[in-house]
C-alpha cells in the first residue's frame, strides 16, 4: 500500500497542539505535554496520537532538526500529517524535511524569518498542498513574492502572502490567462 493511499480523510481528529511552549529544539516536544482542547486527543494502543495537525506556532524554534524522527514519536501515522502550524518562530528556511510529508495539505509559516524566495520552490512537490502562510517574513521585500501563486505553486487554492492590490490580481489573473 502507497503511503499516500493510507490516510483516512473522514477522521478529523484534534490538532497536536504546542502552541505557546516556549520550545527551542524540536525533541523539546518529547518531555512537552500538548495544550488540551474542546475535544480530548485520541490515541493508538502505542500511546501515540491519531491525529493528522501539529501545532508549532508561537514558540522559539530556529530549526527542524530531527523533525522526522520526534513526529514519529508522537504520532501514529506520521504519514497522514496533513497540517503543521509552525507560524511565528525563528525558522530562516523551509527544511525540505517538511517535503516528506506527501499529505500535507496546511502550512502556516507566517511570522518567521525566511529570508529567500527561492525557499517557497521546495514546496512544490507536495501535491496535496493546498494553504501556505508567509506574511510576515523577510521575504516579501523580495522581488518577485507577490508572484508566488503564478509560479511553482500555481493552483494552491490558498496562498496567504498579504492582501493584494485589485492591479496585482488582474494582473496576475491576465499572465495565466495568456
Amino acid at each position: 500500500m502507497n503511503k499516500q493511499d493510507y490516510m483516512n480523510t473522514s477522521v478529523q481528529e484534534p490538532p497536536l497542539d504546542y502552541s505557546f511552549r516556549s520550545i527551542h529544539v524540536t525533541q523539546d516536544l518529547l518531555s512537552e505535554e500538548p495544550r488540551t482542547g474542546l475535544r480530548p486527543l485520541r490515541h493508538a494502543k502505542s500511546g501515540k496520537s491519531m491525529s493528522q495537525s501539529l501545532w508549532l506556532n508561537n514558540n522559539v524554534l530556529n530549526d527542524l532538526r530531527d523533525f522526522n524522527h520526534v513526529v514519529s514519536q508522537l504520532l501514529e501515522h506520521p504519514e497522514n500529517l496533513a497540517w503543521i502550524d509552525l507560524s511565528f518562530n525563528d525558522l530562516t528556511s523551509i527544511d525540505p524535511v517538511l517535503t516528506t510529508f506527501f499529505n500535507l495539505s496546511v502550512l502556516y509559516l507566517h511570522g518567521n524569518s525566511i529570508q529567500r524566495l527561492g525557499e517557497v520552490n521546495k514546496l512544490a512537490v507536495l501535491p496535496r498542498l493546498r494553504s501556505l502562510t508567509l506574511h510576515g517574513n523577510p521575504i516579501e521585500e523580495e522581488k518577485g513574492y507577490r508572484n508566488i501563486p503564478s509560479g511553482p505553486l500555481y493552483g494552491m487554492s490558498a496562498l496567504r502572502l498579504r492582501s493584494c492590490l485589485p492591479l496585482e490580481a488582474k494582473l496576475s489573473w491576465w499572465s495565466r490567462m495568456n
